[in-house]
Order: structure tokens, then C-alpha cells, then sequence
């Protein structure tokens, strides 16, 4: 439990930005298919960006957690897709 805290600690803050991009991808996309590779493209590039910077020291108190990069960013890529799912359903429901 305690490293799903420390998951969601780290997704925190990218939380506003897959709420935006999430609204983006509906207006232009209505399917479900291409949004999670949307998604899917935008994790890569998070990783990318956090591994390459400064940020890159925020990844030294999840591997000692015992959190490796890669199951950091796939559950985040997993509970993305799951606010991602929640939304579109709930917005295809009034649109």
C-alpha cells in the first residue's frame, strides 16, 4: 500500500495536465482506441523527459522504495488509462 501512496505522490502533479490532454483528445477523437495510444505515446515521453533532466533525482526515492522506472511509469500509464476510460464513458454519456 504503501508504494501505491508513493505512485500516486509522483502522479500527482501530471494529474491537471492528463485531465487537459484528456479533454484535447476528445474533442478531436471520440474513440477510445486512440486515445490510450495517445496515452500510451505521452508515458514514453514523461519518461523521456523525467530521465533526461534534473527530474531524474525524484527517481532515486521510488528505487529505494523498491520501485523500479519501468513499474513507476506503467502504473502510471495504468491508472492514467483508468481516469482516461472513467472520463471518456462519462462525457460520451452526456454528449
Amino acid at each position: 500500500m504503501q508504494r501505491f501512496e508513493a505512485i500516486l505522490l509522483f502522479y500527482r502533479p501530471y494529474f491537471l495536465w492528463s485531465l487537459g490532454i484528456n479533454i484535447v483528445l476528445l474533442i478531436f477523437s471520440p474513440f477510445i482506441p486512440p486515445i490510450i495510444i495517445s496515452k500510451l505515446l505521452l508515458t514514453i515521453f514523461l519518461w523521456y523527459l523525467v530521465t533526461e533532466t534534473k527530474a531524474k533525482q525524484k527517481l532515486i526515492f521510488y528505487k529505494n522504495l523498491g520501485i523500479s522506472t519501468f513499474k513507476l511509469f506503467a502504473s502510471i500509464f495504468l491508472i492514467d488509462i483508468f481516469i482516461t476510460l472513467v472520463f471518456t464513458l462519462l462525457i460520451s454519456e452526456f454528449i
